[in-house]
């Protein structure tokens, strides 16, 4: 089975978990399970965009990240606050749960699919905002199942606000190491699935299932990962975006970077490793070159010296040359 329909598989095993935990008598029980099959998810997504060795390198990096965090904090209260685990999650890796280091992983994917999908030069960011989003959710449904406590309290529902400045420093940190782990950025549409789906069945849970019912956090969790959600979807719709990192769009075709001479269509070429994007080339380093109407990038060869021109419209250019 391909690795993509694995990842559509263990997504609609999450959904059956999450409504079967709706109706249970003990949701927390179903805590790890669905954790586990959205790892699964996420890991499989990944895998099919960027590899099986790149995926698992970085959700095995996140989830990391997440243990060294929630182990500082539970001991120290940096950065989210103080807090405790109540023992119900388990097995348990010294202080920290091993679901929770799991959650870090899988979701730390899934917002970093996001985060691409929107914008690949500020996907960290992004991915970290989306992931912090998803805490809205998090922490309040966590703190009604008793699976940890705040020594304080806070005003969104017992959680302080330190919690999330503290998500947000984790996230960016979790968002770099996937980046860097998986390479070129790259758009894909299981990882923003994931999420999506995530984000519809915390809203409904917290609008219609849950007992009491919450309005307030299913608005405010619906209305943030849903924002970061339609503004993937909605970009990855745009003609012209490049589905694959490190595919090059050549008058109106997508070659792989690796594509041999024969490949390559006469009259001029793609540098490999350039990505066309609605608003320019990126470089391989992330560089922009800006455009509109970009046609292509194309080579001509004077020696050992080649010179690369862009051309973004009617009326105006831009040329830049390297030893090569």
């Amino acid at each position: 089975m391909a690795a993509g329909a694995m990842g559509a598989a263990a997504l609609g095993m999450m959904v059956v978990l999450q409504v079967a935990s709706g109706v249970s008598e003990n949701p927390a029980g179903f805590t790890g399970p669905i954790v586990t099959v959205m790892a699964v998810s996420a890991v499989c997504f990944a895998a099919a965009a960027r590899g099986w060795g790149r995926a698992g390198r970085a959700f095995a990096a996140a989830a990391l990240i997440g243990y060294a965090a929630e182990a500082i904090g539970e001991s120290t209260g940096f950065p989210f606050g103080q807090y405790r685990y109540s023992g119900v999650l388990w097995p348990e890796v010294g202080p920290v749960p091993v679901t929770v280091c799991v959650a870090w992983g899988g979701m730390g994917l899934a917002a970093y699919g996001v985060g691409t999908a929107i914008s690949t030069r500020w996907a960290v960011v992004l991915g970290a905002s989306a992931l912090t989003g998803w805490d809205l959710f998090l922490d309040p449904q966590m703190v009604r199942l008793g699976l940890w406590t705040w020594a304080e309290g806070g005003p969104y529902r017992g959680v302080p606000l330190t919690n999330f400045a503290g998500w947000l420093l984790v996230s960016l940190l979790v968002m770099a190491a996937i980046r860097r782990t998986l390479g070129v950025p790259f758009r894909s549409r299981g990882l923003t699935s994931l999420y999506t789906v995530m984000a519809a069945m915390e809203t409904l849970a917290f609008a219609a299932v849950f007992e009491p019912r919450d309005p307030l956090v299913a608005a405010l969790g619906g209305v943030t990962m849903g924002a970061f959600a339609l503004m993937a979807w909605r970009r990855g719709r745009e003609p012209g975006r490049t589905r694959q990192a490190g595919f090059v769009r050549n008058r109106g075709r997508l070659r792989e970077p690796d594509a041999s001479a024969a490949q390559r269509e006469s009259g001029g070429e793609d540098r490999p490793g350039y990505v066309r994007e609605p608003d320019g080339v990126r470089e391989p380093g992330g560089g922009l070159w800006p455009g509109r109407g970009l046609a292509w990038v194309r080579r001509q060869g004077w020696g050992r010296m080649s010179r690369w021109m862009v051309l973004p419209g009617r009326a105006r250019g831009w040329r830049r040359s390297w030893r090569g």
